[in-house]
């Protein structure tokens, strides 16, 4: 099973399922070949604001017609349908496209409109992206931030560790990437003891698995 479907499952998915359903994702996973476990041993930043970023459902972008100002929009959040409304050339798709991929097809679609600068410019004014956290924690299910995120914070955000259950130094979290199912382990022990704690940074998607003392799988 793809990554995508079961991150898209689970957001469908009653929380009363939803422990379950991860720990099956968690067993799928793990047969696949293409799984690789990851011990973080630096810190994973948080990626840099580039253009070659691909736009999300629910990122909020304005853009702009330099030399053209009577077609600029008000800033705009990317809708679930993956699209936002412009003057003239109505419903586009903006999700999945990188800022600089759109501005190359508005200019197309408004070249006969463009008069005195063949330009447009998309900016990305704020960035959301979800991710899921379960296992030993006080509420867990589906998070929506528009900032980065580390593991830490997502665990807190989710109500903290479950700490008469939670294994603080196995924590998992299952990335897809490239095709692929990635699962990358990290200690977070030193919350409790104050010895050093990974920086992981969260990407769209992510499952945060905190462990139980007690394996039941």
């Amino acid at each position: 099973m793809k990554t995508k479907s079961i991150v898209r499952a689970l957001a469908q998915l009653p929380f009363t399922l939803f422990i379950f359903t991860v720990a099956l994702a968690l067993l799928v996973a793990g047969c696949g070949t293409s799984n690789t476990t990851h011990y973080s041993q630096n810190p994973i930043l948080p990626p840099k604001d580039s253009k070659d970023a691909a736009l999300r459902e629910g990122d909020i972008v304005k853009v702009t017609f330099p030399g053209t100002a009577n077609l600029d929009t008000a800033s705009q959040t990317i809708r679930r349908d993956g699209k936002i409304t412009l003057p003239i050339i109505g419903e586009v798709t903006a999700a999945g496209k990188t800022p600089t991929q759109l501005e190359k097809e508005l200019i197309d679609a408004y070249s006969t409109q463009l008069v005195s600068s063949k330009e447009i410019t998309v900016q990305v004014q704020a960035a959301s992206f979800s991710v899921f956290v379960t296992g030993a924690v006080s509420r867990p299910g589906k998070l929506t931030s528009d900032k980065p995120m580390t593991v830490l914070e997502a665990i807190m955000e989710s109500g903290g560790f479950d700490m008469s259950r939670a294994k603080l130094n196995q924590v998992k979290i299952i990335r897809g990437e490239d095709k692929q199912t990635k699962t990358f382990t990290i200690n977070l022990k030193g919350f409790i003891d104050g010895s050093p704690i990974d920086v992981f940074y969260l990407e769209p998607s992510d499952i945060v698995y905190v462990p139980s003392k007690i394996q039941w799988f």
